[in-house]
């Protein structure tokens, strides 16, 4: 069980959800006590706003709260955020399901403590112990861990780390690993790998995981892993270099799901494909103007050393792509003008099958996970144009998320395929600090389990 639920407690205290437009009825239904400390408080349901009242040993026992106007799936984490340690059960749902309110209840009752002296217990909320609690926990345990490795500093989570991550996970699954580090990588034919974390402390890396009956549908994920992004000779500045950590955003997201199909016993050809590296600077590292050779076999001219994250998916996805699968997907803290383009909450996702995206769509709609298609405008094409090379990496100033998408898509010969531009973090909004953040991943996760299972 997720460290955030459990399965029953006999002294939980009460939590009653409600909005604005049903306050007037909901004042029937709770207690005396706390409706007239709801009136004295002036308590209108507003988004946020929180009732506490304890019973005569001074224990908590019944909490008022409101999710305001928003339909949020996350809309109890600010909640959870700030109940102390402690049981707590669900009274009213103001409609709310309990997978929306497991979700948010989880995410907002995340700490990453790893550095804290002080560490504290989370709020536990009691989701019982059936099937589908069962469920709600394996999905809160895989989100916890893909925000542990974004928010933990690249000193303790570059190349080798996440290695050791999927190393673990194979074992616990009974999985097959398969990892090419350093130069072997150039034998083994991923040299935009190669070129790309060559000049980290910390030899790069090509991980791939199999797991499942290779008679079921391939599922094919394939996650960037930049441990850490200086940009590379096109040397980003202070302020845009801060948050690099957080560039293996993709690979944390892949892993967090391929844990999820296994440990739901998925009935699928797992394929996991994870190219890590840092982006460093050294007397080795690549040049802009140089033009690398790639596993597909086209040429690439470096525009900009910055763009490293669509070079190293390159030789990822046309691996993924040599086994054929049914589904391939990938996910990418790939470019800032995804986040101009749809903002910090959205998880912008491209794909040409118009049958996976309306799938898609509807599973963002079951999971309350927003996210946003967006179109693979090939005449943008032009944008790539190299005089010396096949195509370069990166396209100015304009469409910046799309020409990223175009540019991948040049290296996959999948039937279906769907990748997506996340930023795997969040400001401080809803109650709860910055941070790590699953971008996406639950909606994928909702139409991956509809195709499937």
């Amino acid at each position: 069980m997720h460290k955030a639920f459990t399965a029953a407690a006999s002294d939980a205290a009460a939590v009653h959800l409600v909005r604005p437009l049903n306050w007037d009825e909901a004042e029937h239904e709770i207690p005396p006590g706390l409706k007239a400390l709801a009136r004295a408080t002036g308590f209108k349901a507003k988004a946020g706003e929180t009732v506490f009242m304890a019973d005569e040993a001074g224990k908590l026992s019944h909490v008022l709260f409101g999710l305001g106007e928003a339909n949020d799936a996350l809309g109890v984490a600010p909640l959870a955020a700030k109940l102390p340690e402690g049981d707590y059960r669900i009274a009213r749902d103001a409609g709310l399901p309990l997978a929306h309110i497991a979700a948010g209840w989880a995410d907002g009752a995340y700490r990453f403590d790893r550095y804290l002296k002080d560490k504290s217990a989370p709020p536990r909320l009691v989701i019982g112990e059936d099937e589908d609690a069962g469920a709600l926990a394996r999905e809160a345990d895989a989100i916890a861990l893909l925000r542990d490795m974004i928010n933990t500093p690249a000193q303790h989570m570059g190349p080798a780390s996440i290695e050791e991550i999927v190393r673990q996970m194979a074992e616990q699954y009974q999985a097959d690993i398969e990892v090419t580090v350093g130069e072997d990588l150039l034998a083994a034919n991923y040299p935009m790998v190669h070129a790309v974390g060559r000049a980290g402390p910390e030899a790069p890396r090509f991980i791939e995981l199999s797991w499942g009956n290779p008679d079921h549908p391939e599922l094919a994920l394939v996650g960037k892993g930049v441990a850490f992004d200086t940009g590379g000779l096109n040397l980003k500045t202070g302020n845009y270099m801060r948050l690099m950590k957080k560039d293996m955003g993709g690979s944390a997201h892949v892993i967090a799901l391929a844990k999820l199909v296994m440990d739901s016993k998925l009935p699928v050809r797992l394929k996991l494909y994870v190219p890590t590296v840092e982006n460093s600077i050294s007397g080795t590292a690549f040049r802009p103007g140089d033009v690398l050779s790639t596993r597909k076999g086209i040429t690439v001219e470096i525009d900009n050393t910055d763009a490293e994250g669509r070079l190293i998916l390159g030789d990822a996805l046309a691996r993924a792509c040599e086994g054929s699968p049914d589904l391939l997907i990938d996910f990418a803290t790939l470019t800032g003008a995804a986040r101009v383009a749809v903002g910090p909450d959205l998880a912008p996702f491209y794909t040409d099958d118009g049958d996976v995206a309306d799938a898609i769509n509807a599973a963002s709609a079951v999971s309350g996970d927003p996210v946003w298609r967006m179109p693979i405008w090939m005449p943008y094409k032009s944008m790539l144009k190299s005089d010396i090379a096949d195509i370069q990496n990166a396209g100015g100033a304009f469409a910046g998320s799309i020409t990223a998408a175009v540019f991948l898509k040049q290296f996959v010969e999948a039937e279906r395929w769907v990748h997506l531009d996340v930023w795997g973090w969040r400001q401080s909004k809803y109650g709860r600090p910055e941070g790590a953040a699953a971008c996406g991943l639950r909606a994928v996760w909702t139409m991956l389990r509809t195709r499937y299972a």
